[in-house]
């Protein structure tokens, strides 16, 4: 016979699930669901859903997934538009103050853009405003770093990336590169526009809903590989952009942002530049993996509520 204080009740609904999952073998899994459904049933008992309303947000996210596809994650829009995304990324990317910081990976990323000579056009379209992107890469005291890998991509003129339109050939603004023997490289583009998340499905609803806009600012992605050193994921965003303020994913840093300005005479003449051609220049900083200890030990610091 169950004893009465096994059954599930409003009280005990916490403890009635937990012990159902006591027999788990996987640590982390058992750690994870162990405060996932208190705050689970937290929030529930709280806002005192009602049948209807559970009933909702189980059909939002059945919606979120049937829009989701090979070319489209609703989720990760989901997981980008709540803060989520920003916030692992922030745990998990502790960094010191002399190394440039991450932003989110976004929706779409593509691995295996082709690698690209230095000086290549990434835009192959036709279209846009050009620009020329400059910059170095070095380590966190500001030695150069040769043989970076930079993995690039951005949108369209007119805010598109080639996954979602079809006017676009495969790999369009795209391309790896690696920096020479003094950590530099360069590359052409066009410049990036600010644009829309997917907003046709329920994540563009809930925006709706809450009152926000799904607009991103102007901005390149870049991930940096080096061995020895973390992986960098991180977007250059164009000074200057309406929405740097009110950026839909929360992506935004401020040491992320750079202007854009008109070559210089030397620049133009080197690598003949057209007229009207806008520079972006940009300085990355990595962290070697051999400082994770003390952006870890600062963190715990941190978490234990002392000044860092």
């Amino acid at each position: 016979m169950v004893s009465s204080t096994q059954h599930f009740t409003e009280d005990r609904s916490v403890e009635a699930v937990l012990e159902r999952n006591a027999a788990c073998t996987d640590a982390r899994l058992g750690e994870i669901m162990a405060v996932l459904v208190p705050h689970l049933h937290a929030i529930i008992k709280e806002l005192r859903l009602t049948p209807e309303e559970w009933l909702a947000a189980i059909q939002f996210l059945t919606r979120a997934g049937q829009i989701s596809s090979d070319r489209r994650q609703e989720f990760i829009l989901l997981s980008d538009t709540l803060g989520v995304s920003m916030l692992v990324d922030a745990i998990n990317n502790r960094k010191i103050d002399e190394v440039t910081p991450s932003t989110v990976l976004g929706p779409f990323y593509v691995n295996g853009a082709p690698n690209l000579p230095m000086g290549a056009m990434i835009a192959h379209h036709g279209r846009g405003e050009p620009l020329f992107v400059l910059g170095q890469v070095s380590d966190e005291s500001g030695l150069p770093l040769a043989g970076v890998a930079l993995d690039v991509w951005q949108t369209s003129e007119d805010g598109f990336y080639d996954t979602q339109d079809d006017s676009q050939p495969d790999m369009n603004l795209r391309g790896v590169f690696h920096t020479a023997t003094d950590g530099r490289f360069w590359f052409r583009s066009i410049v990036p526009a600010s644009y829309p998340i997917p907003s046709d499905g329920p994540v563009g609803d809930m925006l709706k809903a809450l009152g926000r806009h799904p607009m991103r600012p102007a901005h390149i992605h870049f991930i940096l590989r080096c061995a020895g050193f973390d992986t960098l994921t991180t977007h250059i965003f164009i000074d200057g952009d309406p929405y740097l303020d009110s950026d839909a994913v929360f992506g935004v840093k401020y040491s992320l942002i750079a202007p854009l300005r008109r070559p210089t005479v030397e620049e133009q003449r080197q690598h003949a530049l057209p007229d009207g051609c806008q520079c972006l220049s940009l300085d990355f900083r990595l962290q070697r993996e051999a400082l994770n200890h003390l952006t870890g030990a600062r963190a715990a610091v941190g978490m234990n509520g002392a000044s860092l």
